[in-house]
């Protein structure tokens, strides 16, 4: 089997766990050098240990534009190149209704979910465009293309991060960066586990929850499904695609349900004033 990312480097924000640890080992897999940014560090360096010497481990608070630009230098530093960023490091925030909400939680989510985003497109763009060439991805979510799904601070800063993808695309086309971003459902990760169960450890309740919840029967959503959708956009298999958001939720966002649609069964079709079939 052929190795996608073979001779690229990627640099992965929040890969100590969940997604980001996904993304890092499929990358990994095949033939990426991986520069993890975390703040989980005893996690982070295990990680980055088990994956050799094709990867390093840098400690990155991601509301830090000077840690962003850490990460960006030590991929360089390191490897000598920056192929893909992947803007993955993430919270749930802020919860609860909009008139209760405390500002100092609102500013600290949109911190971590806007603020690191940007200064990893802004961090990658530096150290791309002298090579003209580079793949920059950014986790959005059903909740950044659809209301209701999420905490306020959550969808406001996932809906940003889609219109930071298409502006930065439209910049960054005429340096040969594309710009991309995965919008994922609930998946079985510890952030997700805890949403749902109260403890992040817990992946069997959360897994029940979302097997029972998902529109493809018997199938929940998996880290290892949005590792992939970013292996895609990191690789040259997607080389024409940019200023795209990348929906990873089984057809949620398209009216797929668990249930069947209300359309499902045959009647004759129905016409004006109550008349029906041909």
């Amino acid at each position: 089997m052929s190795r996608r990312l073979e001779g690229r480097v990627a640099a992965i924000t929040g890969a100590s766990s969940g997604i980001g640890r996904a993304a890092a080992e499929r990358f990994a897999e095949e033939g990426a050098k991986v520069a993890i940014g975390d703040i989980q560090d005893d996690a982070g360096q295990a990680l980055a240990e088990s994956l050799g010497d094709g990867a390093i481990y840098v400690h990155c608070d991601v509301t830090s534009e000077d840690d962003v630009s850490g990460l960006v230098d030590a991929a360089v530093a390191e490897f000598g190149q920056l192929d893909v960023m992947y803007n993955n490091a993430g919270i749930v925030g802020a919860v609860g209704p909009v008139d209760t909400t405390p500002a100092d939680e609102w500013h600290a989510s949109i911190d971590v979910l806007l603020h690191g985003v940007f200064y990893g497109v802004k961090h990658a763009a530096r150290v791309m465009k002298p090579r003209m060439t580079g793949s920059i991805i950014s986790m959005s979510s059903t909740s950044g293309v659809m209301g209701g799904l999420g905490p306020h601070a959550y969808a406001a800063a996932k809906h940003a991060v889609v219109g930071l993808t298409k502006n930065a695309a439209a910049e960054l086309c005429r340096f040969g960066i594309r710009v991309n971003c995965i919008a994922p459902a609930s998946m079985a990760t510890p952030m997700v586990a805890f949403a749902h169960t109260g403890d992040h450890t817990n992946m069997d309740g959360a897994l029940a929850e979302l097997t029972a919840s998902s529109p493809l029967i018997g199938r929940p959503g998996l880290a290892a499904d949005v590792a992939n959708a970013a292996l895609w956009l990191a690789s040259d298999e997607s080389g024409y695609t940019s200023g795209h958001t990348l929906a990873t939720d089984a057809g949620f966002t398209t009216g797929a349900r668990p249930d069947a649609p209300g359309f499902a069964d045959y009647a004759p079709m129905i016409r004006e004033a109550g008349r029906t079939g041909l």
